[in-house]
């Protein structure tokens, strides 16, 4: 281990960090949204000291870990906490031969537990295999450094971030290819939302910082406690060698020992070279300024004081390094890009800002500045700066009121500089990301300025296209209240801000809520603008929508129809908002059973999407999935399974694993391998997809319960063997689960709603699997009467209904019945399809059955072979479909996947 460090062996010890970074190369986290990028360097050798070699060398020989990832820079000023390193190093050490369990380090803020983190790895990289630091505020934070881990280990990236997630844990629990591991949760204040992603056990080491206690409960705790008087005076004396024994220990007993505080009044004296006596009188002096401030202070009052003396030094040396920082202090405690810092012309802040911000030079002068007093850390591999919470609270607490609204107005107006105006664009995601932990913290709600507002309403467009939903809602709905209140219920922005906060209500299920709202809407365009106003127009579009969720689909393709050719007169068939319209039509047009129309306008839509944006923009991916569900339902399942397979990939590539968009279409592929006949990568699809769904969203979003439909039928498909047959016990699990969403459905949309209905049909086919044909004629009998009223006697899930109620008759030995429906049946979808279509066929494969059974054995072998010989055309003789057809034993099951909303 290597020894306390002190003057003379500092230089090494950062030679040596910057080895290693430079040797293994180093992973980066773009703060806000929590995405991680890795950026691999060529390793190359490195010449190390001997002094260096020795203190990293393990019992192996290796100097470094083989995989290393995110660690943070050392911080060459570290000051003894030898004991704590020794301890950590012991427990560390026997967790190994016991079942993995985190070890804690917890304590207040300011004591330096990330700092401590950090040397022990440095200290103790060469004695393990893989070294991984996780930022742990957040949940996606989490997820998405796992999937960062995952190539290191050799695996390959999962159907989503879950799966990968899934498999990087499983990796290091058995410890392969590396058994001596240590994950560093870095942060970890929510200990029932961390937990989830430990390794269940394993030959590694789990190591957490946090300010939370709980954390004390469930792990092996280490408390990380202010320093001991001698390491206070050490740290002191590192930077000003020339402070007595007697002044170190004042200084230290003034500042309560906090780490934090020692470090910044150690770089503060080195700038000033201020004497004990007079920075003491300061310290005094600024407490006394504490006690009249009102707002509560978590932390020791002479701690907050300590940072107002270097702030009262800056402010008189550089005006403008104090109101930057003033400006920060607004912010969150996360990384803030330096790309921040860029002037929004002719919306001054204060003048000495101004000039810097105008200015790069100066305002690299202005952060060097601010290092200097160790107010803030500056970051050259992410170019950010970053100031603990309680330099900020000092910030905040020496303000005057006037100051405070002026410099969080500057705040609201850095952030509104930078903001991209295009949250549809993926590539403009990582901004939004980076500056949405900013205005949440800033409240950048509360601003009146037309640019600040504009950038709350664009980031809550991200979070709902990034599927984040929640806290999108919650903006939202924090912005409509406000607004609302200060700009009126028919400001055009409130009103603006309103319909986003409809749209993300519908996307979590939240149904009612989002109708009544977009019904108070759309009138109050009305009633402000007209009936033709695009905005009204547009308003329309989302009534629509809550037309679909009601089951009213002909009401809703009427209004979608109309909000379509508005737009196609106000603005043009090539206009955004115009091919958002004919997207929504075509989703009605799918509702209603009419495919062919959805495919013929999805096409055109898609190419148009495609010339103004490109395939890789969300927009376009939208419409080219509900073309695939068009292709698709036409019955052409091989093309249908190709283009699924595709825009998984690319939806993967483009939004990543764990958007929205891109579960909605693996979800869809496991219905697209299954028509295909590929049974057993359908059910594997299916669980990753609803796992997933469900992991992110939870069991009531609408998506999540559409995952677990499709399960259902799943379960009951039998594998693709020669003897295959689903066992009772997989027949059971099929209806206990359908039971269970059948259920949610009706609690969702409604007993009588279509989706419901198609739930309803989809077990009745395990019902009678299971040998309970009167229960599935029943089923089928009242449900077929329903989508007459709702959906018409054609409808494609009539037809289906039509189809799988003959089973239940033909089970039940009414084999009259069930031909006399077949034989209407197929008349109507050869009508509504073609004569080739797979729904058609099954409906003539079990005609034939029928026939058979009644004896006319000529009329059922002719229609039979026919049958079987369109089936091979459509769809392989491979396929198990067409080898169940062959067979002639078993009736044509026909499920219903209702389309989305």
């Amino acid at each position: 281990m290597l020894q306390a460090l002190s003057n003379e062996c500092l230089a090494p010890a950062h030679e040596l960090e910057l080895l290693i970074t430079e040797y293994l190369g180093t992973a980066t986290t773009v703060p806000g949204a929590g995405r991680a990028k890795h950026h691999p360097k060529q390793e190359k050798g490195t010449a190390m000291s001997e002094q260096t070699t020795r203190a990293t060398v393990n019992q192996r020989g290796r100097t470094a870990p083989t995989v290393w990832g995110n660690i943070p820079p050392r911080n060459p000023n570290f000051t003894g906490r030898e004991a704590l390193l020794d301890s950590l190093h012991a427990r560390l050490l026997q967790g190994k031969a016991t079942a993995v369990l985190p070890h804690a380090l917890h304590g207040m803020g300011g004591v330096g537990k990330s700092l401590l983190a950090v040397e022990y790895l440095y200290r103790r990289l060469g004695e393990y295999d893989v070294v991984w630091w996780i930022p742990a505020e957040r949940t996606t934070q989490i997820s998405l450094s796992l999937v960062e881990l995952a190539p290191r280990l050799g695996l390959q990236p999962g159907s989503d971030s879950s799966s990968t997630v899934t498999a990087v844990l499983e990796a290091l629990r058995r410890g392969e290819p590396y058994a001596n591991w240590l994950l560093v949760f870095d942060n970890a204040e929510s200990p029932e939302a961390v937990r989830a992603f430990f390794p269940s056990g394993g030959p590694g080491n789990i190591l957490i910082t946090s300010r939370n206690p709980q954390w004390a409960s469930i792990a092996h705790p280490l408390e990380v406690d202010v320093f001991r008087r001698e390491e206070s005076k050490q740290l002191l004396r590192i930077r000003g060698p020339e402070i007595s024994d007697a002044d170190a220990d004042r200084l230290a007993e003034a500042l309560g020992d906090l780490p934090l505080a020692i470090e910044q009044a150690a770089a503060w004296h080195a700038e000033t070279g201020m004497l004990a006596d007079e920075y003491l009188r300061l310290l005094d002096e600024k407490r006394v300024d504490l006690l009249s401030v009102s707002a509560p202070l978590d932390y020791q009052m002479p701690v907050i004081a300590a940072w107002n003396i270097s702030l009262d030094q800056l402010e008189s040396k550089n005006p403008a390094a104090l109101q930057l920082l003033q400006v920060c202090s607004f912010c969150a405690p996360d990384p803030i890009s330096r790309s921040l810092f860029a002037r929004m012309q002719g919306r001054p802040i204060a003048p000495e800002l101004d000039a810097a911000l105008a200015d790069p030079i100066r305002l690299g002068q202005v952060i060097r500045e601010i290092g200097r007093y160790s107010l803030a850390r500056f970051d050259h591999r992410t170019n950010s700066i970053q100031m603990h919470r309680l330099v900020q609270t000092a910030l905040l607490s020496r303000m005057t009121e006037e100051e405070r609204i002026r410099m969080r107005q500057g705040t609201h107006l850095l952030l509104a500089a930078n903001d991209p105006n295009d949250p549809t664009n993926v590539t403009r995601w990582s901004r939004y990301g980076e500056l949405y932990p900013h205005v949440l913290v800033s409240e950048a709600v509360q601003s009146g300025d037309p640019w600040v507002r504009n950038l709350v309403i664009n980031e809550v467009r991200y979070l709902m296209y990034w599927g984040d939903y929640e806290p999108g809602r919650a903006m939202a709905q924090t912005a409509y209240d406000l607004w609302s209140q200060e700009l009126g219920a028919d400001h055009p922005r409130t009103l603006e801000v309103a319909r986003w906060l409809g749209f993300l209500l519908f996307s979590m299920g939240r149904y009612t809520e989002a109708a009544s709202l977009n019904a108070v809407v759309v009138e109050a365009y009305r009633r402000s603008f007209g009936e033709d106003h695009q905005d009204t127009v547009d308003a329309t579009g989302n009534v629509a929508i809550d037309r679909r969720v009601q089951g009213e689909f002909s009401a809703a393709l009427e209004l979608s129809r109309s909000v379509h050719q508005r737009y196609l007169r106000l603005l043009g068939p090539d206009e955004p908002e115009t091919l958002r319209a004919a997207h929504n039509l075509g989703v009605s047009l799918r509702l209603t059973g009419d495919f062919n129309g959805a495919q013929n306008l999805d096409r055109e839509t898609w190419h148009s999407w495609t010339q103004i944006y490109g395939q890789d923009h969300v927009d376009s991916l939208r419409t080219w999935l509900g073309l695939i569900l068009d292709i698709r339902e036409l019955g052409d399942y091989g093309a249908a399974l190709t283009y699924h397979r595709e825009i998984v990939e690319q939806a993967r590539s483009l939004l990543g694993p764990e958007n929205p968009l891109t579960l909605s279409a693996v979800r869809h592929l496991a219905v697209a391998l299954r028509k295909a006949g590929e049974h057993n990568e359908a059910r594997e699809v299916a669980e990753l997809a609803r796992g997933s769904l469900i992991r992110r969203y939870g069991e009531h979003n609408p998506e999540s319960m559409a995952a677990t439909l499709e399960l259902t039928v799943h379960l009951r498909h039998p594998e693709q063997t020669d003897s295959a047959q689903r066992t009772p016990e997989e027949l059971s699990e099929s209806r206990s689960l359908g039971e269970q969403i059948l259920d949610e459905y009706a609690a969702t949309y409604g007993t009588d709603h279509p989706h419901t209905l198609s739930a309803a049909v989809n077990l009745a086919i395990t019902h009678r699997l299971l040998g309970h044909p009167e229960t599935a004629r029943d089923i089928n009998d009242r449900v077929l009467s329903k989508f007459r009223d709702c959906l018409g006697e054609d409808h494609p899930a009539s037809l289906v209904c039509r189809t799988n109620l003959a089973s239940d008759f033909f089970s039940l030995g009414d084999f009259a019945q069930a031909e006399a429906l077949d034989q209407d049946t197929l008349r109507r979808t050869s009508r509504v399809f073609d004569a080739g279509h797979p729904s058609t066929l099954a409906c003539a494969v079990n005609l034939s059955m029928d026939l058979r059974a009644l004896g006319q054995q000529d009329a059922a072998s002719i229609l039979h072979d026919e049958t079987v010989n369109l089936l091979r055309d459509r769809l392989g003789s491979e396929h198990p479909a067409v080898a169940q057809a062959v067979a002639g034993d078993h009736r044509a099951d026909c499920d219903i996947d209702p389309m989305p909303l």
